[in-house]
């Protein structure tokens, strides 16, 4: 169990190896969860691989082979 302290301004530094196995970086949004006497905490956006591009999105059917010339 990994642990930290809370500062002076009442935040708490998630430890980096959990930033890391739930894909927390900056501008991650997380949801806290009271629940008995401790507290949840949930990813709900930006974690787990979600990315987020410019580029136009392809078909999940898309033949990739199409993009090599027949010479």
């Amino acid at each position: 169990m990994e642990s930290a302290s809370v500062g002076s301004k009442s935040q708490v530094t998630i430890p980096l190896k959990i930033r890391q196995q739930l894909g927390i970086r900056k501008g991650t949004k997380v949801s806290f969860n009271l629940s008995g006497n401790h507290v949840e905490l949930w990813v709900t956006t930006g974690g787990f691989g979600m990315l987020n591009s410019k580029r136009k999105a392809v078909a999940a059917d898309f033949d990739v082979t199409s993009l090599l010339s027949k010479s």
